[in-house]
């Protein structure tokens, strides 16, 4: 039973959905932002096996829990009031129609939203973000989601896409990257970027390293999650890498400071979970490189309190809204 005085759709239990170029990853969020359950497989390559896996996440969730709506976040240009998908760098969707395919499947209402834009939402509601008046949300995964809110709103832009934080070009002719250009800060700023870097590494002679065995054995094995898991370890090379990609997230956030002057800035995404490896090196290197080093108040930079479930519970919370409204 609902308590008395309490809207009905804050006890509506949601699934929220973070899309990620690696992953669907789904929760069951309740009216708290509390996870209660998750599910999670695979990114598949093709539009049908994608909302196919979304669905069949959802499906696994709604044999343990009655739920009402579900909320998708992902990296991508979405037009959020008719649930398009119009480009996605990391997945197959262009000008898809997914909430409308996804809640026939589903029979259930659907909502799209970023996953930038989700967790920030979810980290002012419940989160690292109260209270803040310029927030900048930064988001590790894959590549980089950024999003935007201005005293608790989101800034959108003129076309729904602001800010594509990611897509930034840091080095000219730099790293190829999935959106068509090269040298995007999130080619060198990324989970992805962690494994490039360290693959470089090796390759330049760098062969002191538990990865350079591995990376012998099969490169693939060199991934993100494994250069972070070898830098815990102490793995020189591992360090090295880290501590490169905490640089590179430094540089960039002195330009987000020069554009946008937040008094706070949120880094979030599954990258996070390794923070401490890299999150002074940052700090350090976007005070040391911001426009006015010295003579100008510098953001806070904090790790999403959220963490990994921040576009999670966000894109719940924005399905649970939805049925509301």
């Amino acid at each position: 039973m609902t308590p008395r005085g309490t809207p009905a759709s804050a006890s509506v239990l949601t699934v929220g959905v973070d899309v990620g170029g690696t992953s669907v990853r789904a929760g069951v969020v309740d009216g708290d932002g509390q996870v209660l359950d998750t599910a999670r497989a695979p990114t598949p390559r093709t539009d049908a096996a994608l909302e196919e896996a979304i669905a069949s996440a959802v499906d696994e969730l709604r044999t343990r829990h009655r739920v009402g709506a579900v909320g998708l976040a992902l990296a991508g240009f979405v037009d959020a009031p008719r649930g398009l998908v119009r480009y996605a760098p990391h997945l197959s969707w262009r000008d898809a129609p997914v909430a409308e395919r996804i809640s026939a499947r589903l029979d259930l209402p659907v909502v799209v939203e970023h996953d930038a834009n989700a967790a920030a939402l979810a980290e002012r509601r419940y989160g690292a973000a109260a209270g803040s008046s310029v927030c900048v949300l930064i988001a590790l995964g894959t590549g980089i989601g950024g999003a935007l809110l201005l005293d608790g709103a989101l800034f959108r832009g003129a076309h729904g896409v602001a800010p594509e934080l990611g897509h930034l070009r840091v080095v000219p002719q730099g790293r190829s990257c999935p959106c068509g250009k090269r040298g995007c800060w999130e080619r060198y700023c990324s989970g992805t970027a962690l494994s490039a870097t360290a693959l470089e590494m090796i390759s330049a002679g760098s062969t002191s390293s538990v990865l350079a065995r591995e990376s012998a054995q099969d490169p693939g094995r060199v991934t993100g999650q494994r250069v972070a898991a070898a830098a815990r370890e102490g793995d020189p090379l591992a360090r090295r890498a880290v501590q490169d990609m905490g640089r590179w997230l430094g540089e960039g956030l002195a330009l987000v400071a020069d554009v946008f002057d937040p008094d706070l800035v949120i880094v979030g995404g599954g990258v996070s979970a390794s923070a401490p490896l890299f999150l002074d090196e940052a700090r350090e290197h976007y005070a040391r490189v911001v426009t006015g080093s010295g003579n100008r108040p510098l953001a806070r930079i904090r790790t999403a309190q959220l963490g990994a479930a921040s576009a999670v519970v966000g894109a719940a919370t924005l399905a649970r809204e939805s049925v509301a409204a």
